[in-house]
């Protein structure tokens, strides 16, 4: 089940941290989930959180979603990176390689 979670919590969020948004019933984020969790399987120490997103859900909106699915890399509560409708696992793990230590 996704979390919920506010910007102001998202910036106080410590370590590393991908912020997944993205609803149920859209195709490209079903079409996304399985290369997402395989590449963070490999990245334990990468926290992940499903947001659900759409209207009237603010989070979305503080971090300029416009396309689901969108991954946030959080470092320490800040943006590092982002991708947007990730669609291959090896995409998604180079992103994380190269942003994660």
């Amino acid at each position: 089940m996704p979390e919920k979670l506010t910007a102001q919590a998202a910036a106080q969020l410590p370590g590393a941290v991908v912020l997944d948004f993205g609803t149920n019933w859209c195709g490209y984020c079903q079409a996304a989930r399985a290369p997402v969790d395989a590449a963070l399987a490999g990245f334990p120490s990468i926290r992940h959180i499903r947001v659900e997103d759409g209207k009237g859900r603010p989070l979305g909106r503080a971090f300029g979603v416009k396309l689901w699915p969108t991954l946030v890399l959080l470092r320490d509560g800040k943006e590092a990176a982002r991708l947007v409708r990730p669609d291959r696992q090896a995409e998604i793990e180079q992103l994380l390689h190269a942003q994660v230590p």
